[in-house]
């Protein structure tokens, strides 16, 4: 039953006790050493960016009333996941309030590391970032990233900083924009919130999307921040890139404003190129690779889902378009691919259904209306589903179709951020507020 105030019953019971990020009465939080001991997730979509999780040990079903709350704590604007690192959390917001009646906020943004098993605030660091297109929700948007022992994020209006992960201390910064006269926004939208591109490790290097000529993506030295290649002519988009083995040669996939591309990650030379328009450069869902070389891709705003076969031989990639469906269409939020199907929420503006499209032949086998657009992560057989309207499900998936095992009333504002687990401990944001829920057995 959800809560007055933006909070649902299940969180605000927390949050009057633990305003500040102190652990739930009645509650034992975890130590540091337990998040270690099971698992990592640093960066945008978990350990393979996939969003799954080799966690085990969930449980089958939920109290009446909900998972347990670890703790849970106010958090300001944004779109951000959040990654875990160390016993530590990392994520990004923009200070202010946004409601029905009132959207106020400040012309900065904040990079924060919390306690993992408390909530606490370690550190903060501010930067100047000014407001974009927010009418749909304030950023930042893009995750952060942890590598060595750095936290790299990204922020609203395409400023990289890299942090000392253990005191938020500068190390480096790049403003893409100003430094490599990439565009401020990307150019074809109607709505232009800023930037949402996670960045990716590979190497030495910071694999990042900026825009612009000879530069759609960038490289910068982790060490410095300095330019080691840039490439690719093509319109950039809100997708993350991902790293992907086609016949053992690495290769850097970069969904564009009209197409995705495969790059060279040690040179940034292109690879292959294949259509994929939205007319709006609104590409926003990450990409899924498959052991089969299969790659899914899938948009809304008047494009659809298709899947493209990559095998090399003698330095050329070669690329099979398999399928194209505009019958399933993920407008911003992530899939998860099981076996020969993959699941997720399709639809525009208009009603939105989860289903599940069979990847041999792109056709769309079951639609369930129960939930809105949705988030999720996939671990030990089961799917931990967060829908846009704050209901927080536990789901288990087949070609068969969709079976709820528990469900609770967690936000009561928008929830567009991608849940991230580790271990038995589920990590939430919506646009106000951050939870941490036990999922194990009780």
């Amino acid at each position: 039953m959800r809560g007055g105030g933006g909070v649902s019953r299940l969180v605000a019971a927390c949050l009057v006790a633990a305003l500040g990020g102190t652990t739930v009465p009645g509650g034992q939080a975890p130590t540091a050493a337990a998040y270690v001991a099971a698992g990592e997730w640093r960066q945008w979509g978990g350990p393979r960016r996939n969003f799954m999780s080799a966690a085990t040990g969930l449980a089958d079903a939920w109290p009446e009333e909900g998972p347990p709350v670890r703790w849970a704590r106010r958090l300001g604007l944004g779109h951000s996941s959040i990654v875990v690192d160390q016993g530590r959390l990392f994520t990004l917001y923009r200070p202010g309030q946004e409601s029905a009646i009132q959207r106020t906020w400040q012309e900065q943004e904040v990079v924060v590391a919390l306690d993992a098993a408390t909530g606490e605030t370690l550190w903060e660091y501010r930067y100047r970032s000014p407001g974009e297109d927010f009418g749909y929700g304030a950023g930042p948007h893009a995750t952060p990233l942890v590598t060595r022992d750095l936290v790299i994020a990204s922020g609203t209006n395409k400023q990289i900083h890299a942090l000392d992960k253990a005191t938020g201390t500068l190390v480096w910064s790049r403003d893409l924009v100003r430094d490599l006269g990439a565009p401020p926004l990307l150019e074809r939208p109607a709505v232009r919130a800023g930037y949402a591109a996670s960045p990716l490790a590979w190497r030495d290097l910071i694999l990042v999307t900026a825009g612009g000529p000879g530069q759609a993506v960038v490289a910068l030295r982790v060490d410095d921040g300095a330019v080691a290649w840039r490439g690719g002519d093509f319109l950039v988009s809100h997708t993350s890139p991902v790293l992907i083995d086609v016949d053992g040669r690495a290769q850097l996939v970069a969904v564009g404003g009209q197409s995705v591309n495969g790059l060279d990650p040690d040179t940034g030379a292109v690879l292959w190129s294949h259509p994929h328009d939205t007319a709006a450069d609104m590409n926003n869902s990450t990409p899924i690779w498959g052991d089969d070389q299969v790659l899914f891709l899938s948009a809304a705003y008047n494009n659809g889902s298709r899947a493209l076969r990559l095998t090399g031989e003698g330095g050329v990639t070669r690329v099979e378009q398999l399928w194209f469906t505009n019958q399933f269409r993920l407008m911003f939020a992530n899939a998860v691919r099981l076996g020969e199907y993959v699941y997720g929420t399709s639809g525009g503006f208009g009603p939105a259904f989860f289903g599940a499209l069979d990847l041999g032949t792109g056709q769309v086998v079951w639609r369930d209306r129960g939930f809105g657009r949705s988030s999720m992560v996939y671990a030990d057989g089961k799917a931990i589903v967060l829908d846009e309207r704050g209901s927080l499900a536990l789901v288990r998936l087949s070609p068969a179709g969709l079976e709820v095992a528990a469900r609770t009333e967690l936000f009561d504002t928008t929830a567009w951020t991608v849940p991230t687990l580790v271990g038995t401990v589920l990590y939430a944001r919506d646009r106000a507020q951050i939870v941490a829920l036990d999922l194990g057995p009780q």
